[in-house]
């Protein structure tokens, strides 16, 4: 028992400093890599609101697009030969808007569309310019139902579907049967 009476005063005061410090640098390093999950989760968290993003303002320029057309004045229906025609359609000498701006992009975050043209320069639909792969794979709406499976942002392609555009009128001689067009 005298021995061990020796050590303790043998002990000064102070001896023990290391110990915070070591207990300091270990909480640091949880601290990082909870920090990091946490900023892993945001970014996904983010990367899916901007798809949710997309898909909206992607379905306001296809809308616009579809207005646009079907409320050609006279009888050639056409298509908008810019995306400002949404904005102020130069058919009508009143104002008349299919879309109150030019969204941004929200992958890019700039107004820089990729636009879908047809053989005389008017816009069929438009896409985003990113090459980044979308985190949404499936589980799309009715209307976006070909971005299943798609590798890239780029590859959202906002078009007018066919299935909307009249069919031309076709006359039939009398007594000729009526050729049904499937959808």
């Amino acid at each position: 028992m005298k021995v061990r009476s020796i050590s303790m005063a043998q002990k000064k005061p102070g001896d023990e400093q290391g110990f915070t410090y070591i207990a300091l640098l270990i909480f640091i390093a949880v601290m990082g890599i909870g920090l990091a999950a946490v900023g892993e989760v945001w970014h996904m968290t983010m990367k899916r609101e901007k798809e949710e993003e997309l898909l909206f303002v992607g379905n306001q320029f296809r809308n616009a697009i579809t207005m646009y057309y079907y409320r050609t004045p006279g009888q050639s229906v056409r298509y908008p030969m810019s995306l400002e025609d949404l904005l102020k359609d130069p058919r009508y000498p009143a104002t008349k808007r299919y879309l109150r701006k030019i969204y941004l992009d929200p992958i890019t975050n700039s107004t820089n569309w990729e636009l879908v043209k047809g053989p005389n320069g008017e816009i069929f639909g438009v896409h985003s310019a990113s090459e980044d792969e979308p985190v949404k794979k499936s589980n799309f709406s009715f209307a976006d139902q070909g971005f299943e499976g798609q590798m890239k942002y780029s590859d959202w392609v906002f078009i007018i579907s066919a299935r909307f555009v009249p069919a031309p009128a076709v006359t039939n001689p009398p007594g000729t049967p009526v050729k049904l067009l499937k959808p």
